[in-house]
């Protein structure tokens, strides 16, 4: 059996900051979910995805600093974001229990560099 694990780091500029904590907000109401980017670049895309428990992420939207974007094809009512200089809060109105999940920003372009690799060696 071989274990293989992958380690990624983060170069450059280019970052996104999540508070990490606990939202509560009863069905019907409306969240915002804040995410704050730093990047070099002067036209980046931003993105949101959610998962699900026992789920893969999914994609939810994605906006560019001009306000193009679109929104994935479950998210299309309710979800919504403006970018703003340095912030793309998600927000989500009329909520459900089904919006029960983690979320997840993220920035394009983002460059990773791969510094390890570790092998575990199969049993004799």
């Amino acid at each position: 059996m071989n274990i293989f694990l992958f380690f990624s780091e983060c170069h450059g500029e280019d970052k996104v900051d999540q508070p990490a904590k606990l939202i509560c907000e009863s069905e019907g109401g409306s969240v915002t979910l804040h995410c704050k980017y730093k990047t070099a670049s002067e036209t980046p895309d931003l993105f949101w995805y959610i998962q699900r428990v026992n789920d893969f992420p999914k994609y939810i939207l994605r906006r560019n600093t001009y306000g193009a974007g679109d929104n994935g094809t479950e998210f299309q009512e309710r979800f919504q974001c403006e970018v703003k200089p340095d912030s793309v809060p998600l927000i989500i109105h009329d909520v459900h229990v089904s919006d029960s999940a983690v979320y997840y920003c993220a920035l394009r372009p983002t460059v990773t560099k791969q510094t390890e690799t570790f092998t575990q060696k199969p049993e004799p």
